[in-house]
């Protein structure tokens, strides 16, 4: 058995060792980090917020908070466009109109952020106590994001200090004997500032809902093998030697740990448990004025992945499993750089030059009773790009933007594969180009089209998924134009409307290819080409808004139609084709909130023969405030214990109770 590692100290002990200070409201605390954020064209921001690019686009750190979402995975599905899954391995993904998250790319304050093998993150893995927001550009985004944004991109953006001293810290409880911590703290001294953050979450399971129905691998109540820990360190120093400059250095430190539940179908269930899933980052963010018309921003980044998973063969997790590989171990690391100098020296323009360099080194040993296995695979990637924002008229903006991404393969090894041959550059090209009409203060429309594109991961192309597929070194990148025209603004005082129509084109998709049959087998190998085409169309509408002093109601829909076109007999999977998502915000006194808010995603197909049920889940809480700078909370998640599944064999919690309590300063 590998070793764990160390978990934080319990946390919430830090909250005796804060004097009381004079309170400041929660978002001068959550102010986000500007340099961390990426816009094409944004509506002019108010201090504390971020701008926007596109229909939906950002969570704020309140809503994050009022919502209870406390993983980014949880955060982003309070967005249109955006449905969430669970994976065979514990996994949260993201489908960005019916883009998952190997085609929608995730930063860190503008860094990319992913596995190098496959290209994928567990979203439960990310933990939201120290962001200030999230920011999602969806079908359009900034060619300064670099490659693989083949649906979007999505931005965590961090946290930086306005005052001398300022933070949070809080504590909570919930039901399978979950308990969480953060502190947040930061000080802004004018030539330079501090923030630091410390989170720790633990649970032993959560609870089934009373309507499910036990099966061979799954009794009901505490669901089997749930536990999961998660542990993170954040901290960032800055310089600001005048009020154009700027330079940051910030270090991450997160640990997880988590089991797998097996699947409620005997035939589909894995006992499988990650004794680590942890990453380590040193991030470097600069913003230099080089004279009154030119600003160069330089980014710098090494990531660490390290993960391992035990394979056993039953419940008892004694065992491993003889035909499988356990522990299988990963230690991957990426790092890397970009350069982006922006130019207003031109009339009514802003010119960006970008250009990237990452590097992806992936190592993986496997040990089974016999052998081991050993990959050690690396690739270089480098990417130039163009970025044009014209100010034709007092109101009307077009943005242009251009990209040549490369893949370069450096080293390929795999002691099972010792013929495998280093596979030629892969080169792939973007365009896009977006028309902004401010129509008047308070309304924007846009239209934009984008063609980009995602080249292929180590594990797309030498994947063997446990002898059952033949690599294919060879793959090509996949493509997709996406077309969008939108409408934000504020209907009247306090309301914030938006609305989009989109329509994207994706083409050499990778899928899978069947020899014979439907399955893939050591006998039958399956293997992953360039041969799907999807299309996806649809709508998406929010609307918030303060209906009087006490009380605020909003909400958004989405619906989704994604085709086939390639192989219509297969199904797209993963993706209801309509969610509603409902709030409402009611303050009987000043400091007492009732939030409710309700989800409904419609049934969906997650395989060419299983569909799961739709369903409605409904989230109550009361929040208490006997001082300003104080709060408690208590509430309640899928009040009505709806037995529900995103993934076919893995339901959903019930209902299950939580409490927090906050100190802001």
């Amino acid at each position: 058995m590998l070793p764990r590692r160390p978990n934080l100290p319990a946390l919430a002990v830090l909250t005796a060792f804060f004097p009381a200070l004079a309170a400041a409201q929660e978002e001068a605390v959550a102010r986000p980090f500007e340099l961390g954020a990426v816009t094409v064209t944004a509506t002019v921001p108010q201090i504390g917020e971020i701008g926007e690019d596109q229909v939906a686009s950002v969570v704020t750190r309140k809503e994050m908070r009022q919502f209870n979402r406390d993983n980014v995975g949880d955060a982003l599905n309070l967005l249109s466009g955006v449905t969430v899954s669970n994976m065979q391995k514990n996994e949260k993904r993201i489908y960005v109109r019916g883009f998952d998250s190997r085609q929608v790319g995730l930063f860190i304050d503008g860094i990319p952020v992913y596995i190098p093998y496959d290209g994928l993150v567990d979203l439960n893995r990310f933990t939201t106590a120290d962001l200030a927001a999230v920011q999602v550009a969806k079908g359009f985004s900034s060619v300064a994001y670099g490659p693989n944004t083949l649906g979007g991109a999505i931005n965590l953006i961090s946290r930086k200090p306005r005052v001398r001293l300022e933070g949070d810290a809080s504590i909570g409880f919930g039901e399978g004997n979950e308990r969480q911590a953060s502190v947040n703290v930061g000080t802004n001294q004018g030539l330079w500032y501090l923030q630091a953050g410390a989170s720790y979450i633990e649970s032993d399971n959560f609870r089934l809902s009373s309507d499910f129905r036990p099966t061979a691998t799954e009794n009901g109540g505490a669901r089997n093998n749930s536990y999961r820990k998660d542990d993170k360190l954040s901290f960032k120093f800055g310089l600001t030697p005048n009020a154009t400059d700027e330079y940051t250095l910030s270090y991450y430190k997160q640990n997880g740990e988590k089991g797998q539940p097996p699947s409620t179908n005997p035939a589909s269930a894995r006992y499988w448990q990650w004794p680590y899933w942890d990453k380590e980052s040193l991030y470097f963010i600069s913003r230099t004025a080089l004279g009154q018309s030119e600003t160069l921003k330089i980014r710098l980044y090494i990531d660490k992945y390290d993960n391992a998973l035990d394979m056993f063969t039953d419940a008892t997790y004694t065992t491993r499993s003889s035909n499988g590989t356990g522990p299988s171990v990963y230690d991957d690391e990426t790092k890397g750089g970009s350069v982006e100098l922006e130019s207003t020296r031109f009339a009514s323009q802003t010119l960006r030059l970008v250009a990237h360099y990452k590097e992806d080194q992936h190592d993986k040993f496997d040990r089974s009773r016999a052998t081991i296995a050993v990959e050690d695979f690396n690739d270089k990637l480098v990417s130039w790009a163009i970025e044009d924002n014209i100010q034709i008229g007092p109101n009307l903006m077009l943005s242009l933007g251009a990209a040549r991404h490369q893949l370069r393969p450096d080293t390929l090894y795999d002691s099972t594969k010792p013929g495998l041959t280093l596979p030629g550059k892969k080169t792939a090209n973007d365009a896009q180009a977006g028309l902004f009409y401010d129509w008047s203060a308070a309304v924007r429309l846009y239209a934009t089209v984008a063609r980009k594109t995602r080249l292929p991961t180590l594990s797309d192309r030498y994947s063997q998924s446990m002898n059952t597929y033949i690599e294919n070194p060879d793959l090509q990148p996949e493509e997709s134009v996406n077309y969008e025209i939108g409408y934000q603004g504020t209907p009247w005082a306090g309301a914030k409307a938006e609305a989009a129509l989109f329509y994207s084109d994706i083409d050499d998709k990778i899928q899978t290819w069947y020899s014979s049959g439907a399955s893939c087998t050591a006998a039958n190998k399956c293997q992953r080409r360039n041969i799907g085409k999807v299309r996806s169309k649809g709508i998406e509408l929010g609307l918030r808004s303060p209906l009087s002093s006490r009380l605020e109601l909003g909400g958004n829909y989405t619906y989704i139609d994604l085709e086939n076109v390639s192989d219509p007999a297969t199904r797209v999977t993963d993706v209801p084709r309509h969610k509603i998502i409902l709030h409402a915000l009611f303050r009987p006194v000043s400091s007492v909130d009732l939030v409710a808010f309700a989800e409904r995603d419609s049934s969906k197909w997650v395989s060419n023969t299983v569909r799961l049920d739709g369903f409605t889940t409904l989230n109550l809480k009361a929040v208490w405030r006997p001082a300003k700078n104080i709060s408690g909370e208590a509430g309640v998640n899928n009040a009505t214990d709806k037995n529900y599944e995103l993934a076919d064999g893995f339901p959903n919690p019930g209902r299950m109770w939580f409490a927090n309590a906050t100190y802001t300063f």
